[in-house]
């Protein structure tokens, strides 16, 4: 008994206190590093504040960034801390393993009513996902959902953790087209603020993308008087087709008039906006697109409209689109047409476009025609291409065709193309020149 009391008891006791400590360390929740590798915690730093700091000091993370002055911090993409409690197992094997259904299910439900207390679980859900561009869905509806809160922190994880090639700029785009539908003039600040803090910067421009994005969703007049002011480049040109997709929901007629309406003497951007415009048309009015591009004059930018509008037609109804381009009155353009329809068509039915060839007499009117058709067919039909080509009546344009077509022929079989040429007059290629 005395020995219970003088060894045991006490070893009962404290058994018990280490016990409880544990459990009472054991409840309080951990702050788990990050799976993005570039926020760092920074508990530590609050609790250097002095005592008579304010709330809205200690909360300065979570102030969405256009109600504060924006400075060169503000605007510079610095990491935040995140805080990422440990994804439940089965949500990580349904993204890592589920099909696709029990995937954007499972996403969707982490990103329902997601905020800065969940955003680290929402996280880790995205990057379980196998990095590239399967995941662009995922990643889109995350930047979207991230930008309504705290669109900064989203900008400063797409620049730190995010691939440069196949997902950086996308994320990106979509942070601030995000941002741009809810507060677009602190979107518009912000981008304005970090291109004078870095202007040898390339991503400055492509910032831009985003916001004509975002604008284009909500406000085309903003978007469009927003989308002027930017220099030119391929960022100019990919904001131009948010621009021209927004404005073909309008109709044929308000999208054709807002296409024309540009400057003439910018040649290569009016091209671009009315080929854009001519694609997203011809998806849903190619009688109208059609009419449209008859009535254009004969330049850069109707064939870039023609060409779109061909792509379409041939892809649902060859022959109606040649009937089309048969019969336009101008010489120039029912060329210039069907051209266009002779390089799409022969890509997907090269007989088809063949027979329908041949309802035309030769004329030099159709030798740009043929020779598009030869340049077409030299690789899979080279003794077939030689046969056209030698049908054309311009001398300069038939030798340039015929020349392609034997070239392509020495390839595919070289003694029979040596005995094309011997039959038609021509001295034969020796191994040595092929």
């Amino acid at each position: 008994m005395n020995f219970f009391f003088k060894i045991g008891l006490p070893w009962a006791i404290s058994l018990g206190v280490v016990f409880y400590a544990g459990l009472e360390l054991g409840s309080v929740p951990q702050v788990l590093p990050s799976t993005t590798n570039i926020l760092k915690d920074e508990e530590s730093d609050n609790s250097k504040n002095t005592k008579g700091s304010t709330k809205s000091e200690k909360a300065e993370g979570l102030t969405h960034p256009s109600q504060n002055t924006l400075t060169k911090e503000s605007t510079s993409l610095q990491p935040r801390p995140i805080y990422s409690p440990p994804l439940p197992p089965n949500l990580r094997r349904i993204m890592e393993d589920g099909s696709m259904v029990e995937r954007m299910g499972a996403y969707m439900d982490a990103l329902r009513g997601m905020d800065s207390s969940s955003l680290g679980q929402v996280i880790d859900a995205f990057e379980a996902l196998p990095k590239g561009y399967g995941r662009h869905l995922e990643m889109k509806l995350l930047m979207r959902s991230w930008a309504d809160f705290d669109p900064i922190g989203a900008l400063q994880y797409a620049e730190k953790s995010l691939d440069e090639k196949s997902e950086r700029r996308f994320a990106m785009t979509e942070v601030l087209a995000g941002w741009a539908v809810t507060d677009s003039a602190g979107a518009i600040a912000w981008v304005e603020q970090n291109k004078a803090d870095n202007p040898d910067s390339k991503q400055s421009a492509n910032l831009m993308v985003g916001i004509v994005k975002g604008l284009a969703e909500n406000d085309l007049t903003t978007a469009d008087s927003f989308f002027r002011t930017l220099e030119e480049g391929s960022a100019k040109w990919q904001a131009s087709t948010f621009l021209a997709q927004e404005y073909a929901k309008l109709g044929t007629e308000e999208a054709i008039q807002w296409a024309e309406q540009f400057p003439g003497e910018d040649e290569r951007m009016k091209a671009t906006i009315l080929g854009q415009i001519g694609s997203k048309l011809a998806q849903s009015d190619l009688e109208g697109t059609a009419a449209w591009a008859e009535s254009m004059p004969v330049d850069n930018a109707s064939e870039q409209v023609m060409s779109n509008l061909l792509s379409r037609w041939t892809s649902q109804s060859p022959q109606d689109a040649a009937t089309w381009a048969s019969r336009l009155e101008n010489p120039e353009k029912k060329t210039q047409a069907m051209k266009l329809l002779t390089n799409k068509w022969a890509l997907r039915d090269p007989v088809a476009t063949a027979s329908w060839l041949n309802t035309f007499p030769p004329s030099t009117e159709l030798d740009p025609v043929v020779g598009e058709f030869v340049n077409r067919i030299s690789s899979r039909d080279p003794e077939g291409a030689v046969g056209w080509a030698s049908s054309i009546l311009d001398e300069e344009q038939k030798q340039r065709a015929l020349g392609q077509a034997l070239r392509a022929w020495d390839r595919r079989n070289p003694e029979k193309a040596n005995d094309w040429r011997l039959q038609n007059g021509i001295n034969p290629i020796s191994d040595e020149k092929r």
